[in-house]
């Protein structure tokens, strides 16, 4: 049993970028939604009929295009009856606390936390990692911690 539906988001340049990929044997897959920054698709369990919206998001990395995307993203008014799951690559963070180096725009932590407050969306918490992501080695920040 292969991943064999998608939908797809090309990257532009060496940025971006988005694939959501589903096993048609068990999800039914409609996409609903598609911009810059996101790519939604909406699944139907084969073995349930329940229904949810997946959300993939991909935040630009320079200053100007984050605040595009928080512009975009905290204006998104979602039903409360939907199940909507929100994942991606953000590139901002919640807190000064979950960067690796020092210096941040704290503007952004602001607005990245008032939109998911606005969204009324919980963030699942990673156990036993820091990153969903890494190249295993330290860093610089931390090496210096220890």
């Amino acid at each position: 049993m292969d991943f064999d539906s998608f939908e797809f988001l090309p990257s532009v340049g060496a940025s971006g970028g988005i694939l959501v990929a589903w096993k048609s044997t068990a999800f039914w897959g409609n996409l609903i939604f598609s911009n810059r920054f996101a790519l939604s698709v909406e699944f139907t369990s084969k073995l349930n009929n329940e229904t949810w919206l997946l959300t993939t998001v991909y935040s630009p990395c320079t200053p100007h295009g984050k605040r595009e995307f928080l512009d975009w993203f905290r204006e998104i008014e979602m039903p409360q009856d939907v199940d909507w799951l929100v994942v991606g690559d953000f590139n901002l963070l919640r807190k000064p606390m979950d960067r690796n180096r020092e210096g941040a725009d704290l503007n952004n932590f602001f607005l990245f936390n008032e939109a998911i407050n606005k969204l009324d969306l919980i963030e699942l918490t990673l156990h036993g990692r820091q990153f969903t992501w890494t190249n295993k080695q330290f860093p610089p920040l931390l090496e210096r911690l220890d």
